[in-house]
């Protein structure tokens, strides 16, 4: 029985400055502290609320409207980016170069440019990375690509991802309805399941083209979007993503040569504490099971996730380093690329995709 990602050790202290401090930073300042050997010395705040809610959370911590006079602290091992997508490269680039570890809230870059770079930056400066898709540490999600990889369900050959749920909230100055400051709704979100189909599909190579639909064209963020992604052996994945539902609902369909899944998730919002949650599993001509698993969302996912972050960075390895998570990046980008032409888009014609 699959029961989910195994827990890591404690770990060796580590101070944590957080760049960033809106719903999704003090969702990491919780975690951080959930953490043995962890702890917040530093936060980055710069509106009135942002300040308030920091000073209250984190007594003793030093708060700063300036990152770079954060990034000249002495007392700093890791910072924990939780800015704007625009934001992410350069502050991810400017804290390598100081000599901070980095864990950086994905998209990794709104860019291939912005991604090469900051690799570039880590190879330079010695320092890793880690991009937070917190999901493939999952109990629910994590737990479909352990049974993947010990066979289950064969040659994965189908996925179907949907997300249901309802509008985002428009972040400090609206910045996640301003294109220029989010890049797209694909990259603040649809990039998380993107990231697992690619990973579930890993044995299958990169998928060679892309398509998508839905919405209207002219208004750059649309509200529902549809990815098809097909592999030259002719696998294909299906992710939909509507943002103008209600609640948060998603549901993962895979089938495969041996085998087939299907699981989902439901709250009254993606932060919930108390979701629902189910997953069958069919292997062979035996009747499906229900799979049990432990307590799933992002709330508990992000501990996890940042827990191992900050263990691999002590190893001296990245969970999710930037050449990793630049994939999932790439076929977001092509896909923007298929809906905004009307056309499928090959992936070896987004430049440096694979």
């Amino acid at each position: 029985m699959v029961t989910g990602c195994t827990t890591t050790s404690a770990m060796p202290t580590t101070r944590v400055a957080l760049a960033g401090y809106g719903a999704w930073g003090q969702m990491h300042a919780r975690a951080i502290k959930a953490i043995d050997g962890a702890s917040v010395v530093a936060v980055l705040a710069r509106t009135d609320a942002a300040r308030r809610a920091a000073i209250a959370d984190n007594p003793g911590a030093h708060l700063y409207d300036d990152y770079a006079e954060m990034l000249r602290a002495p007392d700093i091992d890791v910072v924990h980016i939780v800015m704007p997508n625009h934001t992410h490269a350069q502050a991810a680039i400017d804290a390598l170069q100081a000599g901070r570890h980095v864990v950086l809230e994905k998209p990794l870059g709104l860019s291939l440019a912005e991604c090469d770079a900051v690799q570039a930056a880590s190879e330079r400066s010695g320092r890793l990375l880690a991009v937070n898709h917190e999901l493939r540490v999952s109990r629910q999600w994590g737990a479909v690509q352990q049974m993947v990889a010990q066979g289950d369900f064969g040659t994965v050959q189908h996925q179907h991802f949907s997300l249901f749920r309802r509008p985002f909230k428009t972040g400090s100055g609206g910045w996640r309805y301003d294109p220029a400051r989010v890049g797209s709704w694909v990259l603040e979100e649809l990039v998380h399941f993107i990231d697992l189909v690619l990973w579930y599909g890993a044995d299958n190579g990169m998928p060679q083209q892309v398509s998508a639909f839905g919405g209207d064209t002219a208004k750059r963020l649309p509200d529902q979007f549809t990815v098809v992604l097909e592999w030259p052996n002719g696998a294909t994945a299906v992710l939909n993503q509507c943002l103008s539902g209600f609640e948060h609902h998603t549901v993962l369909e895979l089938a495969g040569s041996a085998g087939a899944l299907r699981t989902w998730w439901s709250g009254t919002m993606d932060r919930t504490l108390t979701p629902s949650f189910e997953m069958k599993r069919r292997i062979g001509e035996a009747d499906a099971q229900i799979i049990t698993i432990a307590q799933s969302g992002e709330v508990f996912e992000l501990e996890e996730n940042l827990r191992q972050a900050l263990a691999g960075f002590a190893q001296g390895r990245s969970i999710l380093p930037a050449r990793e998570a630049r994939v999932s990046v790439a076929v977001s980008l092509a896909a923007e690329r298929a809906w905004a032409e009307h056309r499928p888009v090959r992936l070896d014609e987004a430049a440096g995709a694979g």
